[in-house]
């Protein structure tokens, strides 16, 4: 009887040992959860973008992607709703493109404060707003001022002085918006072309028809349609063949996607920029892995990491 009760105890005290050697391993062996949350899947970037996160998801291996979008590009309470549900879901890090640069710093820091990586991607977050909550949460991205002057300069090559030009803008309150029409002013001016208006388009390809054809309409000589994004741009080039205008009224873009290469080719659009949806995402993610890895506190990332854009022509 001694002797059995020995036994059982040894073997007891083997599972034990074992138990205690796997469940280190185990627990060393968890990924961490990395949302995305991007603007509207309807706009091809973003989905681009998504597709870029997943080949980088399925090559690297070492963390677990969840990936959401709004179904338009002004459904700000339906962002902060998934960046909500992602802290609820115990995401360890949050890569987000959004879609408003004020809006979302204060679930952003809501997020932060428990103990969420947050990593802002493609549309950077109002600098004022994030200083006002004492937060750092660092871009990823693009110089998207230097990116429009670039689209703005090739297309003042085909213009010339005193020419009038209209910009459609992406949704007003996106720092990238703002950005892309402070870098079409700036190619416009230095070139003295005259900018008969600035008007929202939403990013939305129905929306920057209506602007344009509008903007056509009220100025019969005007000269070229400066789109914020592509999808805006497709919107223009429909309302420039709708009013006869081909040829006659120069359209660019920016963002470089799929639907706009055959009209680059055969001039429909002179120019957009490239910023590498896919790889956008990617280089968040990194971002928000190191962190974790390395375990550095939100307030210690880095304030900004920069990404290419490029012009691209036929």
């Amino acid at each position: 009887m001694q002797q059995r009760r020995h036994t059982l105890l040894a073997i007891g005290a083997a599972t034990l040992a074992a138990l205690g050697a796997i469940a280190p391993v185990a627990h060393a062996e968890e990924k961490p959860k990395v949302a995305l949350v991007m603007k509207s899947l309807a706009n091809e970037f973003f989905r681009t973008m998504e597709d870029g996160a997943k080949a980088h998801n399925k090559e690297h291996k070492n963390y677990v992607l969840v990936s959401n979008g709004i179904k338009n590009e002004t459904d700000t309470a339906a962002q902060i709703k998934m960046v909500e549900q992602m802290v609820a879901q115990k995401a360890q890090a949050i890569v987000i493109a959004p879609a408003d640069s004020k809006a979302l710093v204060p679930v952003l820091k809501n997020a932060v404060d428990k103990g969420v990586i947050v990593v802002n991607i493609d549309n950077r977050l109002d600098p004022e707003a994030l200083k006002e909550k004492n937060l750092n949460i660092p871009f990823v991205g693009p110089d998207n001022r230097l990116g429009a002057k670039l689209v703005g300069e090739r297309l003042a090559k085909e213009l010339k002085a005193g020419d009038k030009v209209g910009i459609i803008e992406g949704v007003s309150t996106t720092t990238n918006a703002q950005q892309r029409t402070a870098g079409f002013k700036d190619a416009m001016d230095a070139a003295k072309m005259s900018i008969v208006g600035v008007q929202s388009g939403n990013w939305e390809i129905a929306n920057g028809n209506t602007v344009a054809a509008g903007m056509m309409r009220e100025n019969p000589d005007l000269k070229a349609l400066l789109a914020g994004n592509d999808s805006m741009a497709l919107g223009a080039v429909a309302a420039v063949r709708a009013a006869g205008k081909t040829g006659k009224v120069l359209v660019v873009g920016y963002d470089n996607i799929q639907a706009i290469k055959p009209m680059l080719k055969d001039g429909r659009v002179l120019a957009t920029a490239d910023q590498f949806a896919a790889k956008q995402a990617a280089f968040g993610i990194d971002v928000a892995l190191k962190a974790i890895k390395d375990k550095t506190p939100q307030a210690q990332l880095p304030v900004e990491v920069k990404t290419d854009v490029v012009l691209v022509t036929k």
